[in-house]
């Protein structure tokens, strides 16, 4: 498995040397300001840098290359859409996450043209208690300051850690194609929010103001002022069977299990 930031494609195709399976998750995080120069690094490390790990993993004889390529890519390649629904055949967007996402799946899918069975994961917002999303949100709505984002409306496609985990396990075990790594039933930013209050047993009367995620996060900020309701179509006809298909339950798992949330 290839996390953080993968700058030497060599060494770690080497590493790769007789594994069955390659699980790719490298990426520089997208949840920042994005200035030029960081949106240049997001395109490097999710576009150019695979495809130089993908032609140093094909110049490996037969004997020792992988047999199966799986690529993390993200629901951002739907683009942003208050009333569209979108499925794993749903064409791309046309925003910069969408065109990050496109170069990023293109790469991984050279990898078929050398034998390897390849599948694309599109994940949307994970909950977990490692931190992600949650770990941004909570100190706001512990103080009771928490609310939803801008309008409230934009849909947010999410899916619980356990469940990500599983979809991976999926593609490891065999899936082929693109699976959308989102739950069953994506929320409204406002109904997300008003799950996390009520998980931490706290208020979320608090609207935090577009402008303001503008100021700290740039043009990043349209992650969450924005949304897409992304299903997982395909995902579910392969036979995968969500373990937190609703957010209520999710939320609640999510947030007990974080180690500093007081439960109180």
């Amino acid at each position: 498995m290839i996390e953080g930031q993968l700058r030497d494609a060599a060494s770690a195709a080497k590493q790769c040397e007789g594994s069955e399976v390659v699980v790719n998750l490298a990426g520089a995080p997208a949840a920042r300001r994005w200035t030029a120069a960081y949106k240049a690094e997001i395109r490097r490390s999710r576009v150019q840098a695979p495809r130089a790990l993908i032609e140093e993993l094909c110049l490996l004889s037969q004997e020792i290359r992988p047999k199966a390529y799986i690529s993390a890519s993200a629901v951002g390649y739907y683009g942003t859409s208050l009333t569209g629904t979108f499925t794993e055949n749903s064409p791309p967007g046309n925003d910069f996450l969408a065109d990050v996402c496109v170069g990023w799946e293109r790469e991984a899918n050279r990898a078929a043209a050398h034998g390897l069975r390849v599948a694309i994961v599109r994940t949307g917002i994970v909950l977990g208690p490692d931190g992600g999303v949650l770990k941004t949100l909570l100190p706001l709505f512990k103080v009771g300051m928490g609310g939803r984002i801008a309008s409230g409306k934009q849909w947010i496609s999410w899916i619980h850690i356990d469940d990500q985990v599983g979809i991976y396990a999926a593609a490891i075990d065999g899936a082929q194609g693109v699976l959308n790594a989102t739950a069953p039933f994506p929320v409204t930013n406002a109904d997300f929010s008003s799950s996390l209050a009520r998980a931490l047993h706290r208020w979320d009367f608090l609207p935090t103001p577009a402008i303001a995620l503008k100021l700290v996060f740039g043009e990043g900020a349209t992650m969450m002022t924005e949304g897409q309701k992304v299903l997982p179509v395909r995902t579910q006809e392969m036979g995968y069977r969500f373990k937190f298909p609703y957010i209520e339950d999710a939320m609640k798992s999510a947030v007990q299990a974080m180690p500093f949330v007081d439960q109180n």
